[in-house]
């Protein structure tokens, strides 16, 4: 494209051959006198801070954006105003076909409705509620996955990727495995919906694996995972706040932003308004306290 415009400019112009072609003039001269862009500058400074937050929570980084930084320095730019279009909006269509993929397969094999709408627990890590949602920007889709502590409302485990094959809710899972463990004195159960990602085989095989009950909720039936989709609410909705990403990366970064600040900072009306974290914390010091107690009087008697 740019050997074209090149080779014609003198006779055509360059504003005028970019604008027949619907490509950006400044792309153009950005290209030509080998600077980058500001926006792939950004782009690149995202990914490496997405990059060492996904380091610190020893979450594996999603291929696409391991590419990410190259395939932005080769990808056309964009004009703001087809990007503005809703009706060239790639990913507004995108997701209207995500919905309707996000089903379950009758034939598959589900595990039976363990909580029954009773979504409370005595302590962390008895209970944990999963699910899958997304979110656009203006390159299309981000699939964000979680799975949640019923017990102190905490984001355990989390993953985010172009897709919603069953590795995007496996990677939650086992992010939440390696970093939490069964509760004490009850076997931890893992509930969803029945999305055929969690009713998959490989899905259920690492739930058996590291000894978590699987319980799934009856079809189309949103009560039957009632915090899980509260939670996909309140997300979109104070995330989103007006605002938009240009990128997947961009997005991305917002996602991780999110999760640390819903965690640690959060007020949760459910917990006495402090966050998920303060409450895990008072939990383990008032046990630690029973524990020592305890064993003071044991040990009196």
């Amino acid at each position: 494209m740019s050997a074209f415009i090149e080779e014609h400019r003198a006779r055509f112009g360059v504003e005028p051959i970019c604008r027949v072609l619907d490509v950006s003039a400044s792309a153009f001269y950005h290209r030509a006198s080998g600077r980058r862009s500001a926006r792939v500058v950004e782009d690149e400074r995202l990914l490496e801070r997405i990059r060492k937050v996904h380091g610190e929570l020893g979450l594996r980084l999603p291929a696409h954006l391991e590419r990410a930084a190259p395939a932005r320095r080769a990808r056309r730019a964009r004009p703001r105003s087809t990007a503005d279009a809703p009706a060239r909006d790639p990913g507004r269509q995108a997701a209207r076909q995500a919905v309707a993929h996000h089903h379950a397969r009758p034939e598959a094999l589900r595990a039976p409705d363990l909580v029954e709408r009773d979504f409370t627990a005595t302590g962390p890590d008895a209970l944990w509620v999963a699910d899958f949602t997304y979110l656009r920007c203006w390159e299309g889709l981000v699939f964000f996955a979680f799975v949640i502590d019923v017990y102190s409302r905490r984001i355990v485990g989390w993953q985010f990727a172009p897709h919603m094959r069953t590795d995007l809710v496996l990677d939650a899972l086992r992010m939440a495995l390696s970093r939490r463990s069964a509760g004490a004195d009850v076997q931890l159960i893992h509930h969803s919906d029945a999305g055929s990602q969690y009713t998959s085989y490989a899905f259920n095989q690492v739930l058996d694996d590291h000894g978590v009950l699987a319980s799934i909720g009856s079809v189309g039936d949103a009560f039957d995972n009632a915090m899980a989709e509260s939670f996909v609410d309140s997300f979109k909705t104070e995330l989103i706040a007006d605002r938009v990403w240009r990128t997947r990366t961009q997005l991305e970064l917002a996602i991780v932003e999110y999760v640390a600040w819903f965690n640690n900072d959060r007020l949760h009306s459910a917990l006495g308004d402090i966050p998920p974290a303060e409450f895990e914390a008072l939990y383990a010091a008032q046990n630690r306290a029973l524990v020592l107690t305890t064993k003071s009087i044991t040990e009196t008697n």
